[in-house]
């Protein structure tokens, strides 16, 4: 009998990955595909979704070539995704209306105000777990609507499907206006400020807020069961496409923490800590959101809460394609090495707002505490040092609202591979930080989700014993020197909010 795989669809913010995975939770081979970076203007974020489905198409392609397989060897395809970044389409072309609006986006905050006039921005938090905020797909749904010509009425008319990107490739993979599903999990559900976390529906008084047409949407199903099968015009026509999780959620699953108090942190473009509540919904009481773990075929679902941070990886982005202090993002840790500590600098990279636990839409970012001493190097070690500091604020959180203190952090993400920053990481958070063996925990948690669906793995216990430890930073900085970089941090942190007002966008 030939051996079988999994492969997973990876389809992130910067990039689409296909990864194939064997029963161990190796990585057999990659595909990778990057795609454009849209700015129309100050705060928009965009991305073309036609490009995006090509690329996928092909990274499968890659992949695939690179093993030597064919779709006979694949078992079930998973799906793991960028959350809250909206694609609309029109479902007999199959054509978007608009570029997909990035969750990073900050175009939406009129819209925001506009709905939080009546009852603020937690108007619809008990019943969603979110505050209003630019970051969720519902307020990019709306601006599409208002301000794309001929959307309104052809949402009416039910011509339009949204779907955040899991959606927009599952829809194409399984044949697009030729029968394609149109189906989302709870936990991308969870995303778009839309669905009830205790019935797992869309609600209708909010969709009658947003004034969002319910034919729009998509079906709502569990993380892991059979949507559909891969089209006749694909690579991998007629496996069965098992699992989607959003890539929070799916890093969370892929880190094997599927019991209430267990957590990661994941370093990428962003970062976001997800704690699991198990099956209760904790409403938090200190800036996270309460969102979907996973829900495994009729199984209950699992909740969780998460600490969001808008900036981490793409301020090292931006320090090399912005500004040309590096030349590529692995230099930041050597330019950051070259001093001692930080020089008294802060970085602060509030570019789209401060998300958990602050969620202040004003803020913008800063580079504060400079003097004639400071120079690139503490620049980058500032850098650096931002993404640890964000993380424990996020932390403190977490603990106020479990109350119970976490004993480790499993991290994942392409910033682990950053010995200083996650040396300091452990020294900021006083526990010692824990790096798996396969750091693409994103699609290894898509994989796990398909393969459970088809019987490929047995259940929980197989993917525990896939998780080996790989490398473990433990605190080691003097507890007083911490305390007073911390307390400069949240002072560093004042000093970029309330700079947006009528006069700065």
């Amino acid at each position: 009998m030939n051996e079988k795989y999994i492969l997973a669809i990876d389809q992130g913010t910067t990039s689409s990955r296909a990864i194939i995975f064997d029963h161990g939770g190796s990585i057999i081979s990659t595909g990778q595909l990057e795609h454009d970076q849209i700015f129309p203007q100050a705060g928009w974020v965009e991305h073309d979704a036609v490009q995006i489905w090509d690329n996928t198409r092909e990274v499968i392609g890659q992949a695939l070539s690179k093993a030597n397989l064919t779709r006979h060897s694949i078992a079930a395809i998973g799906i793991t995704n960028q959350r809250e970044t909206a694609v609309v389409w029109d479902k007999n072309t199959g054509q978007p209306i608009y570029n997909a609006i990035v969750w990073q986006d900050t175009r939406t905050q009129s819209i925001v105000d506009r709905l939080a006039g009546e009852g603020g921005v937690e108007r619809f938090k008990k019943k969603v777990g979110l505050p209003l905020a630019t970051y969720f797909s519902g307020t990019k749904i709306v601006w599409i609507l208002e301000n794309v010509e001929g959307a309104r009425e052809k949402a009416e008319a039910g011509d339009l499907l949204f779907g955040t990107t899991d959606t927009w490739v599952l829809w194409n993979l399984t044949g697009g206006t030729q029968g394609g599903v149109h189906v989302t999990d709870v936990t991308n559900a969870s995303r778009t400020l839309f669905m009830d976390l205790e019935t797992l529906e869309w609600d209708d008084t909010i969709l009658a807020a947003f004034d969002v047409p319910k034919s729009m949407l998509p079906e709502i199903k569990s993380s892991s069961e059979v949507y559909g099968y891969a089209s006749e015009n694909s690579l991998l026509r007629e496996v069965p496409v098992a699992g989607i999780l959003g890539d929070q959620q799916a890093a969370t699953f892929g880190q094997a923490a599927f019991e209430a108090g267990e957590a990661k942190n994941t370093y990428g473009t962003g970062n976001f800590l997800i704690f699991n509540t198990g099956e209760e919904i904790i409403h938090s009481e200190n800036g996270l959101l309460t969102t979907l773990g996973y829900k495994l075929g009729n199984d209950k679902p699992h909740y969780a809460l998460e600490g969001s941070i808008a900036v981490t990886g793409s301020l090292i982005q931006w320090l090399r394609d912005n500004v040309g202090m590096i030349s590529s993002s692995p230099e930041v840790e050597e330019l950051a090495a070259t001093v001692e500590d930080n020089g008294g600098a802060y970085f602060v990279p509030a570019f789209s707002g401060l998300f958990a636990p602050y969620w202040r839409p004003d803020a913008r970012g800063a580079l504060v505490g400079l003097t004639r001493f400071v120079n690139k190097g503490h620049i980058a070690r500032a850098a650096l040092e931002s993404t640890a500091y964000q993380s424990t604020e996020v932390l403190d959180a977490v603990n106020a609202d479990a109350g119970v203190p976490l004993t480790e952090l499993k991290v994942d993400g392409g910033m682990t591979a950053n010995d200083t920053l996650m040396q300091f990481q452990a020294d900021m958070l006083r526990v010692p930080v824990v790096r798996p063996v396969v750091a693409e925990t994103t699609a290894l948690g898509a994989a796990y989700a398909a393969g459970l669906a088809v019987g490929f793995w047995a259940g929980l216990d197989d993917l525990r014993g896939n998780w080996q430890e790989d490398k473990r930073w433990e605190p080691r900085l003097d507890q007083a020197e911490r305390d007073r970089l911390y307390r400069n941090w949240k002072k560093a942190v004042t000093k970029t909010l309330e700079w947006v007002d009528e006069d700065v966008v």
